[in-house]
């Protein structure tokens, strides 16, 4: 088989360590003769597995102990509707902020809206979510239940690279396209969650980061799968939960973990970004989409002077063996997803292959 590297958004790549471990292990699970996705979500064995991710997720972010680590159905995508079940009742107008700066943050707007009297008090679909929006504390309504960012955007390549102080309002952030990749001080959030697919396993289930004094404020009808407070109680086993993606975090985290914590790996995406940037900023060919000052270091965006050539590039970069580089089917482009477990050979390889590229094309 010839070395294929996957660019690809979501679900993106495991790292190769994990995935020949997850192979080795599949059909017998620790001498017992049967798979990780056989055995009882309430056996002693699996309730190992669990409380081994919750711990190493503790100690690599060095999360306090009145932080609660959920293990939820659904992905991102449902915490966009279980987010204000369980926390706009904090607020007797039940009204809850919301920073627009991208595709998933205007879907968590229109799926908290049933549930909550959303305000949106800063937006920068003006200019195509091209940055991250300025935001005035003035904004932030003290009255408010929370206020709701997304850390990093994927469709666009921005992130926050500083996060608004938000007083007594809890800040809550959707973390998904970038949980893990660089250090961060949890304390200054409520609410921190992220599907799983980008730098902690498959798709289909969430992380969800709670501080203790948020939970039990969910609204009566909110379904226990959603209820934050329940699933805290029931150690995220309220109903049987996806066994293999809660053993494959584990093992992604131990991978993170010999790699030398969240500083190297860090530091180490910080490196790979440059190289694409690099690439981008000496050529008169490739044209960035994110403002630089906002860039994403998980998600480099650009667009070539075609929409034919950009199909042409895709076509060529894939026969190469770089896979999944299209943008998101609603902006177009390019997009070259370069979570945590992406080498940086790859990316130079990518690097190489732009100025190829631009050399026969430019």
């Amino acid at each position: 088989m010839s070395k294929v590297y996957n660019f690809g958004a979501g679900p993106a790549m495991l790292p190769e360590p994990v995935m020949e471990r997850i192979r080795d292990e599949f059909l017998d699970y620790a001498g017992m003769g049967v798979s990780v996705i056989e055995i009882s979500h309430r056996s002693k064995q699996f309730v190992a597995i669990l409380e081994a991710a919750q711990a190493l997720f503790r100690e690599l972010t060095g999360l306090p102990e009145n932080y609660r680590i959920l293990f939820m159905h659904g992905g991102a995508r449902m915490q966009f509707s279980a987010l204000p079940l369980n926390l706009a009742g904090r607020s007797a107008s039940r009204k809850a902020l919301y920073v627009e700066s991208g595709n998933f943050a205007g879907l968590a707007i229109k799926d908290a809206a049933p549930f909550a009297a959303v305000q949106v008090i800063a937006s920068s679909a003006a200019t195509n979510f091209d940055r991250i929006p300025e935001l005035n504390p003035a904004a932030i309504d003290q009255d408010a239940a929370y206020l709701h960012i997304t850390s990093n955007n994927t469709l666009y390549g921005t992130r926050w690279n500083s996060f608004p102080q938000t007083g007594d309002v809890p800040l809550v952030a959707d973390m998904t396209s970038e949980i893990l990749s660089r250090v961060i001080d949890y304390t200054q959030f409520g609410v921190v969650f992220a599907g799983l697919q980008k730098n902690l396993g498959p798709s289909g289930m969430a992380a969800v980061i709670i501080r203790d004094d948020l939970l039990g404020q969910a609204a009566p009808q909110t379904p226990p799968l959603l209820n934050y407070t329940t699933c805290a109680k029931d150690n995220s086993l309220t109903n049987t939960t996806n066994t293999f993606a809660v053993y494959a975090i584990k093992l992604v985290l131990e991978w993170q973990q010999a790699q030398g914590g969240v500083a190297a790996l860090e530091a180490r995406n910080a490196e790979k970004a440059g190289v694409l940037y690099r690439a981008l900023d000496e050529s008169g060919f490739y044209r960035g989409v994110a403002r630089p000052q906002h860039r994403s270091q998980m998600n480099v965006t650009f667009r070539l002077p075609s929409e034919e050539l950009e199909q042409r590039f895709v076509a060529e970069a894939e026969a190469a063996g770089l896979y999944a580089l299209a943008g998101h089917r609603n902006v177009g482009g390019i997009r070259a997803s370069i979570y945590n477990p992406m080498p940086r050979a790859a990316v130079e390889i990518l690097a190489q292959f732009m100025a190829e590229f631009e050399r026969r094309n430019g």
